[in-house]
Parts: C-alpha cells; sequence; structure tokens
C-alpha cells in the first residue's frame, strides 16, 4: 500500500488569553529574527499541554513533534484525554490551521467533518450546500448530482433539503454534513467527535459507511471516546496525551494500553484526590478495595469465586437517602454490570458526616479478564454528589477456586457468564 498521509515533527504553538500570534512587538522581532535567517525566538517558550500543569508561560504547546504514517485503505482511531490534542491535530490535517513546525504530506482528496455546520453556509439550503460542498472537493456538477441522492437519503433530511440550514437542528446539521463527506467519495475521510451528537441509529449507520469507505481502499481518521465504536471500525490506534503521542499499534492494544494507563492499582486502595469525573466537593470516595470470600484484599479473582467491594466514603455534611451505584467495566471501556443500593436492595442508607464504610457483595459471573469499579454517589433527585471512573483494577483468573482446571474461554465469547440449566 502506498503512503496517503507522512506527517513529520508537527508540532502546533498558541499564545495563551490572546487571538493571532501576539502583539505587533512579537510579529516585528519574529520578521527581524528571520531575515537574519535565525530561528523563531518564541518556538523555545512554552509549556506542554498538560490542564493540570501550574506552570507560567505566555505560551502553550498544543502538539508537539507528531510523527506517523498513514497507508491507503487505512481505518486509523485517534484517542485520548479531553484536551490531549486531537481536534488540534484533525484541523491541521484537514488544513484548517497550519502547524507551527513540521511538515505534511497528502495524496488526494480529503473531507472532513469536525464540528457541527462545517462547511455549510448557514443561508443556503441543504440541497444548494451539497453541491458548494462538492465544488470546494473538486468535482463536477454532474458527479455531485449522480450521488445528491444517495446523500439526501442517508442524511434522513427530504422534508427539509430545500430550507436554508441556518434553521436546522444540530443533529440534522451532523446527518448532513456526514452525508456529503462520505458520499463525495474523498481519498480520506477525517470524523471527529461531532458524530455523537447524532442518535444511536445514526451512529450506526456512519460506523457502517465508514467501514464501507475502507473497504473500498480508501482512508478513515476517526476520533471518538467511544471505545466499542473505535475496536469495531478502526485497526490501527494512535493515542495522544498532552499533545503527543504516547503510543500507536492495532486499536485493541492501543485502547487496552489507554485504559491501563488510566487505571492505577494500589494495594490499601487510596483513591487520589482530582480523580472525580463530578464532584460538588462535599463527598469524596476515598478508597475502593477488592476482598475474597475470606476478606482478604486481592487484584484477582478465581473464575465464579464471590467477591466483596469495600468502599471508604469521606463527607463534609450528612445526607439523606444516598444512592450509591457501582459499575464494573470492561479493560476496552464498556460498562457490563452495574448495581445500586436503592434498586437492589431497597436500601437508601444515610451518609453521616465523617468518614464511612460500605461493604457491597456480589456473585461473580465475569468471563476472565481485566476489568475496573466506576463509582457515584446521588441524591435521589438525580444530581451527582461523586463520579469517579477507572479505580481498583483487577483480573478474574482463568483458574477456578479449587485450582484444578482452567477456564479455556474469555471476552471473545461475551463478559459475563449466567448461572443456567439444560
Amino acid at each position: 500500500m502506498s503512503i496517503v498521509m507522512d506527517v513529520k515533527n508537527i508540532s502546533k504553538q498558541y499564545r495563551l488569553g490572546q487571538v493571532g500570534t501576539g502583539t505587533l512587538i512579537h510579529d516585528i522581532r519574529r520578521a527581524w529574527y528571520l531575515m537574519r535567517k535565525k530561528e523563531d525566538p518564541y518556538l523555545k517558550l512554552g509549556t506542554i499541554n498538560d490542564r493540570e500543569s501550574d506552570q507560567k508561560s505566555d505560551y502553550v504547546w498544543a502538539l508537539k513533534n507528531i510523527n506517523f504514517e498513514i497507508e491507503q485503505g487505512d481505518l486509523v482511531g485517534i484517542i485520548g484525554r479531553n484536551g490531549a490534542g486531537k481536534s488540534t491535530l484533525l484541523k491541521i490535517l484537514s488544513q484548517i490551521t497550519a502547524p507551527t513546525t513540521g511538515t505534511i504530506k497528502i495524496k488526494g482528496r480529503v473531507a472532513s467533518l469536525l464540528e457541527v455546520g462545517t462547511g455549510f453556509h448557514p443561508d443556503l439550503t441543504g440541497r444548494e450546500n451539497i453541491f458548494l460542498n462538492g465544488a470546494i472537493l473538486g468535482m463536477s456538477k454532474a458527479d455531485i448530482k449522480k450521488r445528491l441522492d444517495e446523500i439526501i437519503s442517508f442524511s434522513g433530511c427530504q422534508l427539509f433539503i430545500d430550507t436554508p440550514v441556518k434553521r436546522y437542528s444540530s443533529g440534522m446539521l451532523v446527518r448532513l454534513g456526514f452525508a456529503v463527506a462520505a458520499h463525495l467519495e474523498p481519498d480520506i475521510l477525517i470524523v471527529d467527535e461531532v458524530l455523537a451528537v447524532g442518535d444511536s441509529e445514526f451512529q450506526e449507520k456512519c460506523i457502517g459507511k465508514m467501514k464501507d469507505i475502507g473497504g473500498q481502499g480508501r482512508t478513515v481518521l476517526f476520533v471518538s471516546h467511544n471505545m466499542a465504536s473505535m475496536k469495531s471500525l478502526c485497526k490501527k490506534g494512535i493515542l495522544m496525551d498532552k499533545g503527543g503521542i504516547s503510543f500507536q499499534g492495532s486499536m485493541s492494544e492501543t485502547v487496552e494500553y489507554y485504559l491501563s494507563s488510566k487505571t492505577k492499582f494500589v494495594s490499601d486502595g487510596t483513591i487520589e484526590r482530582g480523580l472525580s469525573s463530578i464532584n460538588t466537593n462535599q463527598v469524596k470516595y476515598t478508597r475502593a478495595l477488592l476482598k475474597d470470600k475470606n476478606g482478604n484484599n486481592t487484584d484477582t479473582v478465581f473464575y465464579l469465586s464471590p467477591v466483596q467491594i469495600e468502599l471508604e466514603i469521606e463527607s463534609d455534611e450528612e445526607f439523606r437517602d444516598v444512592i450509591m451505584d457501582i459499575r464494573i467495566v470492561s479493560f476496552d471501556g464498556i460498562e457490563i454490570a452495574h448495581t445500586m443500593n436503592k434498586y437492589q436492595a431497597d436500601l437508601s442508607p444515610s451518609l453521616k458526616k465523617g468518614n464511612s464504610v460500605y461493604q457491597c457483595k456480589i456473585d461473580n459471573m465475569l468471563q476472565p479478564g481485566n476489568y475496573s469499579l466506576t463509582l457515584g454517589i446521588h441524591l435521589p433527585n438525580g444530581k451527582t454528589l461523586e463520579y469517579v471512573e477507572n479505580v481498583c483494577p483487577f483480573n478474574v483468573s482463568r483458574l477456578g477456586e479449587e485450582g484444578k482446571e482452567n477456564f479455556h474461554f474469555d471476552f471473545s465469547l461475551a463478559y459475563v457468564r449466567f448461572n443456567s440449566t439444560w
């Protein structure tokens, strides 16, 4: 296969708090250095792209030294935390913005769907915008006409196709935008997380269409936080972290590396502060432990052996009727089991001020493999007080409790094995 995208040493620098590259004096100084054939002085400045950093600088490197090659027909998934630089990279690859340093070589037409309404003129109708986008891609009017009915049908916007798109909802804009980008036969299709705006039925259609595009020898770059979709669609993976690439490999390997890097086994179960996805600063999970049936702390569970989860909570005030939930998450990011104290045991305890310890016993029907816990604390009105993901990683062993024989199956036959009578 030939190389259709060659990215070498791409970096992108922004000046914080400013529009553009900076002040007039900065531009004059840059020009003076360039006239003397010296390096831009501001390229030596700036912090890495780390939201949690307290470093003080007027400059930040949104991307730093990005290198990769993509071959014709590759289906490539790009994953990483929010703020890792994924969208900035896609904008550069789509030639919407230029890199500060580095070079990109691209062979073929590129179509991208990065933000809701990208490339649409709000005062033109859906039909007119289809022709506009096709012209931008270098297609003739006759070629666009051949695909017009297919595009409109795929988008599901037949009723509104002659209405100005400024009257479309965000979901309709995404539907039409993807339909245009995918059906005008680009050599490279770039799609950001924007598909999350669409409903689940449309997302499945989009995944299927991208698979078809890859099967035709064309190339797809896809950014999503849905790990199941990424593994289903993509063959190769790129993991981004703090503006750089931290891992490249198969999509399965990349997802596993990403999720394992988010979880950290701590022998005493301590949950570090700052890990919460949602927190009101009133309640905090401080410890999560997995115990075997004898009450011993463990990170490995025998197949079909019952386990106990012990949770320690610190609260600044008393709450009545709190709802606690535990989700078991596979190492490819899928929530596969869920229990709540309210609905499982009709028990909604009060949460006392100070430290409290709660225990939950579960029958273990998990297939052998790697898992972690996601924990929540909620009020009856639906308000979430605490939500922390990917803590207490553990492994379900292929070895049964008796130790006499190994269990030979795993995730490939689903995640949970029910008790059944045949």
